[in-house]
């Protein structure tokens, strides 16, 4: 590693056998030489403001004070890295909203670990990929601009933009984007409410459409319309959401 002699690392779980498994990964690892371990958010909290350390592994569902309320105790400027180590994918999004480096789920094993900590060591050297950096970094504003969908020890950003349609599978969507389709942990009717309504409109029970991909309206039998979007995707205008295309959005039906 270039340009750094050690780092200095910290470990919150309030779990002693997790502590422990961080903590055997770490120990590998010659320029991890400052090692402090946490079993609570607040004492987390405590030892970010005494020792600065460069990099925190960090539990999110803790009792008392959880993962994100370390950091907002702290404050996002005032943040070491973090790697976030939990059990739970659910909340992948918020954790790279608040520009975690990485989100690792348990049991993970070797090569993933060592996977995330290079990932630190490249952000810590200032040699992390500037576009992600931009792209995590990116100013939010009321609705989503991304989805941050993990798949396969992978994780893929797809831009609002970018979305074709969202169809429901129960308490999943499938998110299809360029001819592609990533499977995203989120109910239709939440992940509805988050999406900019200028551009997302609801046009059935178990689908959601970008208008900007829409091509025809075809008209069925009984008043009925199919959406057909610029891909040749054809999908049905439920008569509950017939509004949602109506003058605002297409110039009228």
């Amino acid at each position: 590693m270039k340009g750094r002699a050690s780092i200095r690392a910290l470990i919150v779980d309030d779990e002693p056998l997790a502590r422990t498994a961080i903590r055997n990964m770490l120990r590998r690892h010659a320029d991890v030489t400052d090692l402090v371990e946490c079993e609570s958010g607040a004492d987390a909290i405590a030892a970010i403001q005494a020792r600065t350390p460069d990099l925190v592994f960090l539990d999110i569902q803790m009792p008392e004070v959880d993962g994100f309320g370390v950091i907002e105790a702290v404050g996002c400027d005032r943040m070491p890295r973090v790697i976030f180590v939990t059990a739970f994918d659910q909340y992948a999004v918020r954790a790279f909203e608040v520009h975690a480096l990485d989100y690792v789920l348990k049991p993970f094993d070797r090569e993933r670990f060592d996977a995330a900590l290079e990932r630190a060591r490249r952000d810590l050297d200032g040699s992390w990929p500037e576009r992600l950096i931009a792209l995590l970094e990116e100013p939010r504003g009321k609705y989503l601009q991304r989805l941050i969908i993990r798949a396969g020890g992978r994780v893929f950003f797809v831009g609002a933009a970018e979305i074709d349609w969202i169809e429901a599978q129960g308490n999943y969507v499938n998110v299809h984007s360029g001819g592609r389709s990533h499977l995203f942990r989120e109910a239709i009717g939440n992940l509805e409410g988050k999406l900019d309504p200028m551009r997302f409109r609801r046009i059935h029970r178990s689908a959601i459409v970008n208008v900007d991909s829409i091509r025809e309206l075809r008209p069925c039998f009984r008043g009925d319309y199919e959406v057909v979007l610029r891909d040749g995707t054809e999908l049905k205008l439920s008569q509950r959401y017939r509004g949602n295309l109506e003058k605002d959005s297409l110039g009228g039906l």
